[in-house]
């Protein structure tokens, strides 16, 4: 009798099971120093973040943009940013603009394939009005800033409060860093269990102004000034991720949960403030110290643990990846730039004919195709300044050459050396910046006053 009952069963079950779409979250630091890992430098302590990068693969040839919203605009759309006006800057507090509303985001495509998505942290992608809040644009689930740059303690930036949960404005107290690991973690032991979920961690550390509760300056005995300040707003991120770690295992979730991190560009103030090893230059700057980032994945049913991956990649990667993985599909009606890796995260594959156009502004830029990259006019570094421009003077264009295979450091231009090299780079180059759209970039205005609350109409 038992054994009919058994063979019932099993014939009531489809032929072909439909495979368990995995948990999926990102988690992304402000102004980390591609160095300033636990993995490549023993003086900084992380121990939570060393722990998951080496349950998965190293990505060590990973992009992203010179600074912030030019990088998750990139991430939420799968689109280089100078197609939407992000190439020169970032989204400052009084700007009347956001990331555009045609553009179909990451979450929207996931929430097609059936997830729960969650963003616990930084915005940065426009907030002048309702539509281009994060809940109107594919999040179940908001909490944190619209802003960069805001009081960790305070949670003001430029005179205007800034935390929220889900669009409204929040009062809860405590340390940024923390609050965001503590919701993040509340949302994975309290998501929606007949779904997967998308959990999106765009944490401010390590961002300015820098400020971190005192426990963590006591581990740091031998930095001094806002190198030590700095050093324990890491520590201070790891420990939130830990705490979302261990929620993620709490309910049993690891062994199906993608796992990605990075930073969002490289350190600023290299060697005083932060520390991006033997690459060139820092945040703003299209050289590699500017936007070539420490970063993993981990997905133990999935990826190997203790790999490496030399292959470059880009943040604009995962915009399709993701979308292919879980079943949504790439429905983004606009081009999408990035491109599938999840052979390469699970099968050691490669990329055919990689190319990746590091920025292109009015001024200049860079690409990157296999080994060879070229920088146009110094990459016309973007600064952060208030108005967001970029930097650079007209003239005479300048180009360099770098062999990133034999030159890590971008220490010599071999473009008089590599003529044919350099035409190949530059037509393509020029090919893509012909596509650019105006920079949208805005100076505060003359006698503008900041609302009480950010966000609120």
């Amino acid at each position: 009798m038992k054994f009919r009952i058994l063979v019932s069963f099993l014939f009531s079950l489809p032929l072909f099971a439909e495979p368990v779409k995995p948990n999926i979250i990102y988690l992304l630091a402000d102004d980390l120093g591609g160095n300033d890992v636990g993995w490549r430098n023993p003086e900084i302590k992380t121990a939570n973040l060393d722990k998951l990068a080496n349950s998965g693969a190293k990505l060590d040839q990973y992009y992203v943009q010179p600074v912030c919203s030019p990088t998750r605009g990139a991430l939420m759309t799968g689109r280089y940013p100078f197609r939407y006006g992000f190439q020169t800057g970032v989204v400052r507090p009084w700007a009347q603009y956001g990331l555009p509303l045609e553009e179909q985001i990451l979450p929207q495509g996931l929430k097609k394939a059936g997830y729960e998505t969650a963003i616990t942290g930084k915005w940065h992608l426009g907030h002048f009005k309702p539509p281009y809040l994060p809940t109107n644009r594919g999040f179940d689930h908001q909490y944190g800033h619209y802003n960069g740059a805001l009081d960790y303690f305070t949670h003001v930036r430029d005179d205007g409060f800034d935390w929220h949960k889900d669009d409204k404005e929040n009062h809860d107290e405590g340390y940024s860093t923390e609050l965001v690991g503590k919701e993040a973690a509340r949302l994975v032991r309290e998501r929606d269990k007949s779904k997967p979920l998308f959990l999106y961690v765009p944490f401010n550390g390590v961002h300015s102004p820098h400020q971190v509760p005192d426990r963590y300056l006591t581990l740091y005995p031998n930095l001094t000034g806002n190198r030590k300040i700095y050093a324990a707003m890491i520590t201070a991120l790891d420990d939130a991720v830990g705490e979302i770690v261990k929620a993620i295992d709490d309910e049993k979730l690891r062994e199906n949960t993608l796992i990605i991190f990075s930073s969002d560009n490289g350190g600023p103030n290299p060697k005083k403030l932060s520390d991006n090893g033997r690459l060139r230059a820092g945040k703003g700057s299209v050289y590699d110290g500017g936007v070539k980032v420490a970063a993993f994945a981990t997905w133990p049913a999935k990826i190997k643990a203790g790999s490496s991956i030399s292959t470059p990649l880009h943040v604009a990667d995962w915009y399709p990846t993701l979308l292919k993985l879980t079943g949504s599909g790439n429905e983004q009606k606009l081009p999408v730039d990035g491109r599938d890796i999840l052979p390469v995260l699970t099968e050691g594959g490669t990329i055919a004919d990689r190319e990746i156009l590091i920025n292109t502004n009015p001024k200049g830029g860079a690409i990157r195709i296999g080994d060879w990259k070229l920088v146009v006019n110094g990459g016309a570094r973007i600064a952060e300044d208030e108005a967001g421009k970029a930097e650079g003077k007209a003239g005479d264009t300048k180009i360099e050459l770098f062999n990133l295979a034999t030159d890590v450091s971008e220490k010599t231009d071999v473009s008089a050396a590599n003529p044919d090299k350099v035409k190949q780079l530059r037509e393509r180059y020029d090919a893509l910046a012909a596509q650019a759209v105006a920079p949208k970039s805005e100076a505060k205005p003359a006698g503008f006053k900041s609302p009480a609350v950010w966000g609120q109409f």
